[in-house]
């Protein structure tokens, strides 16, 4: 077992709920060890979301953007162009951040949606990973992450449902959902 400081891959995936939550913990530990935190929301984009106002009280160590429009319409139909450019925007924007040297970690939310939908080659993703700078910590979320990249990371966490409050007809709560 190694002690030795370095930046890990983390994945949060799998059918439950939590994988964003997750990681904004995650974050919100490294911030509070004062780390400094840059986390791009490939899809989510349309709605406002809770942590958007909760994030802003820690200035520039903990950044959190949106990228996406929050809804990619999949199956059936060719996916929306505009939601590939975005996603093709948002990788571009992880990539500089990841190499940039202004970021100890870098969230890439739904990022397994956009690889999962063919919007963004996994590939792609794990090269970068591989070849990012030492002490950088990268997290992905969303559900059914690509096995090359559950390969290559350090830890992968899978949300597992038991059961949720929409079985039962209630809608999403604000403050526990968005």
């Amino acid at each position: 077992m190694t002690d030795s400081r370095r930046g890990l891959i983390l994945i949060n995936t799998g059918p439950g709920k939590g994988k964003t939550t997750a990681a904004m913990g995650t974050a919100l530990r490294a911030v509070g060890n004062g780390m400094r935190v840059l986390m791009l929301q490939f899809l989510k984009g349309s709605w406002h979301y809770g942590e958007l106002d909760a994030v802003q009280a820690f200035g520039a160590n903990f950044i959190l953007k949106p990228m996406g429009r929050g809804f990619v319409k999949v199956g059936g139909a060719e996916i929306d162009p505009e939601d590939m450019r975005l996603v093709q925007v948002a990788w571009a924007e992880a990539l500089q951040a990841i190499y940039s040297g202004d970021w100890d970690m870098v969230v890439l939310d739904e990022i397994n949606y956009a690889i999962g939908y063919g919007m963004l080659d996994p590939v792609v993703v794990a090269e970068a990973l591989r070849g990012r700078p030492e002490m950088v910590h990268v997290i992905l979320t969303g559900r059914n992450a690509h096995p090359l990249l559950v390969e290559l990371a350090d830890t992968v966490t899978e949300m597992r449902e038991v059961k949720h409050a929409y079985q039962k007809g209630i809608l999403a709560q604000r403050g526990i959902e968005y």
